[in-house]
């Protein structure tokens, strides 16, 4: 007897290009192996899926070994962080911070 499966996608998008693919997996698939079989490491070089949040739609999975994959869900493969988004918007606060009281009239 046939194992059942379920259809999801899994997405990538690297700088330059995205990816998005529709693949069935058997039930109780994990969402890491769900990203491993679609095979999304060899399109893109530059992927290490060890190193990578995954999330499903839109929203961070703590577990992606544990976590496993229902009908239609939406694997997302995100990009690590260049830049902590609060650090950059530390230093933005402190630079205007700083160019107004240069600008500021005596």
């Amino acid at each position: 007897m046939a194992e059942p499966t379920i259809r999801v996608e899994v997405v990538y998008a690297a700088v330059d290009r995205q990816e998005l693919l529709a693949l069935d997996v058997p039930l109780g698939t994990t969402v890491l192996a769900g990203a491993i079989a679609s095979g999304m490491a060899e399109r893109f070089p530059e992927l290490e899926l060890a190193h990578c949040p995954l999330g499903i739609f839109g929203k961070l999975v703590g577990d992606p070994e544990q976590r496993e994959l229902e009908a239609g869900d939406r694997v997302e493969i995100y990009r690590p962080l260049l830049a902590d988004p609060k650090e950059v918007r530390r230093l933005r606060a402190l630079k205007a911070a700083e160019a107004r009281k240069a600008h500021k009239p005596i």
